[in-house]
């Protein structure tokens, strides 16, 4: 006789809670008109379960909160900051840090000292602030991400890998010296949080080696990518995540870091280099733009929270509880029907719009429409990833029209039950019932930049 497979629960118990608001569907009405049909004008206390975002609303340990009680808040050379240098330096083995506030400040500074007008940066699928940064600094950024990764269909176990010979075509095509480096992202959100194969990264290093380009790391979710290394990929069962994760660092050349997400932080972030004269332009420019170089736009004890966070964040217990309750949320809507980007990521689950709203255009909005009606449900909030987020092509001015037209559950690190999945699960089924009569969203107000935070809809 077979036995039953045993039960598993998270590596944590709960010490102190925050109460939530349940509203009416009437309340959600109001809110939901108030805030333009954008789930990110809403206001938090209408939200009932927050799928919004992964980025700063984690759950910090008691060993976080006792750290920040110890904060240093001198201007210069807080204690603090060399605990986060030293525990940098310990778990992803870069040689130099530069806090930054989160990490856009990081990217904004690696743009400036990296890019020149004319350059291009490949990477494997862009991210909303690093393009935008490229291009504000005069680059362009280029897609060179496996053709796999815009399938949501597409079953290959490491779907954020870099296609070499779409890279070599770019080097072809403008020269080894007018890329100004690979922008590299480990569990990369956009395609809906799909991880990079170690064997990948090693290709991709052993050929920018070869034409003298630096690999910059966007390590926001690098753990998570770690663990699916440990799982998927032949040779690394018996490795830590901890080992994975600065394996994978050590065949990078830098790091932009948000720490709001893997550190398990509510703010922070940093940029991480190995080359000497790149920090030191790094820690200049940071005076400029976010503060002293020893604290970078944060408070001691913000640095401190962080130090530790990194530490918690590359155990091996902590990341499978983490993305097992994504997995639990991802397997209950594969069994209602629901069409979702597989295999399931990392940091959420991303409900495929156009197989989910097959009556919409892309020019109206289905994943913006999604996420408005599932907050109506439910006040579950989740957030567009698709042409709302794709944003404007800056020389024509027309849309990018996105493969992927994307709603992303973002589950923050322990801070739902599996209690909470199910009523989102109940929710997202709710509505996938009655799909046929939903209409979609017009434009009625758009920024000029990351258009998808502030934007305003109508119904149609």
């Amino acid at each position: 006789m077979k036995t039953p497979k045993r039960s598993w629960a998270e590596p944590y118990k709960i010490k102190m809670v925050e109460l939530v608001h349940m509203t009416s569907r009437e309340e959600r009405e109001k809110a939901l008109v108030k805030a333009g049909y954008n789930t990110f004008l809403l206001h938090s206390k209408d939200v009932y379960i927050d799928l919004l975002t992964d980025s700063g609303t984690s759950a910090m340990s008691d060993r976080q909160w006792a750290g920040m009680m110890t904060g240093d808040e001198a201007y210069a050379g807080s204690e603090n900051f060399y605990h986060l240098e030293a525990a940098i330096r310990k778990y992803y083995g870069y040689k130099h840090v530069v806090p930054t506030h989160q990490g856009r400040g990081a990217e904004n500074i690696i743009s400036k000292i990296m890019i020149k007008p004319g350059d291009i940066i490949p990477g494997n699928m862009y991210f909303t602030t690093t393009r935008l940064h490229q291009e504000l600094a005069g680059g362009t950024f280029a897609d060179i991400i496996i053709d796999e990764a815009h399938d949501s269909l597409s079953e290959h176990p490491f779907k954020g890998n870099a296609d070499i010979g779409k890279l070599d075509k770019l080097v072809k095509e403008h020269g080894a010296k007018k890329i100004a480096y690979v922008s590299l992202a480990t569990s990369v959100n956009m395609a809906g949080g799909q991880p990079v194969s170690m064997q990948n990264l090693r290709e991709l290093r052993a050929y920018t080696l070869k034409h003298k380009i630096k690999i910059i790391h966007d390590m926001t979710r690098v753990a998570e990518n770690a663990y699916f290394i440990k799982v998927r990929e032949k040779g690394y069962q018996n490795k830590s995540v901890q080992e994975i994760v600065k394996e994978i660092c050590s065949l990078t050349d830098g790091a932009t870091m948000s720490a709001k997400k893997d550190a398990l932080v509510n703010i922070g972030g940093f940029l991480a280099l190995n080359d000497k004269r790149l920090y030191d332009e790094a820690s200049n420019l940071v005076v400029v733009y976010e503060g002293l170089h020893t604290y970078g736009g944060l408070a001691g004890r913000d640095m401190e929270a962080m130090a530790i966070g990194i530490s918690e964040s590359v155990q091996d217990d902590h990341i499978r509880a983490r993305i097992g309750q994504v997995e639990y949320l991802g397997h209950q809507l594969l069994a209602m029907g629901v069409p979702i980007v597989i295999p399931i990521g990392g940091h959420g689950i991303f409900i495929d719009a156009k197989r989910f709203l097959p009556h919409l255009k892309q020019t109206q909005f289905p994943a913006q429409t999604l996420a408005a009606e599932l907050y109506l449900d439910s006040g579950v909030r989740t957030m567009e990833r698709g042409i709302v987020s794709a944003g404007r092509n800056k020389e024509t001015g027309e849309h990018y029209f996105p493969e992927l037209e994307l709603v992303r559950l973002t589950i923050p690190r322990r801070v739902y039950t599996q209690a909470h999945m199910d009523v989102v699960a109940e929710s997202v089924n709710e509505v996938f019932l009655r799909r046929k009569k939903i209409k979609g969203l017009k434009m009625t107000f758009e920024p000029q930049y990351l258009r998808f935070f502030q934007a305003k809809f109508m119904p149609l």
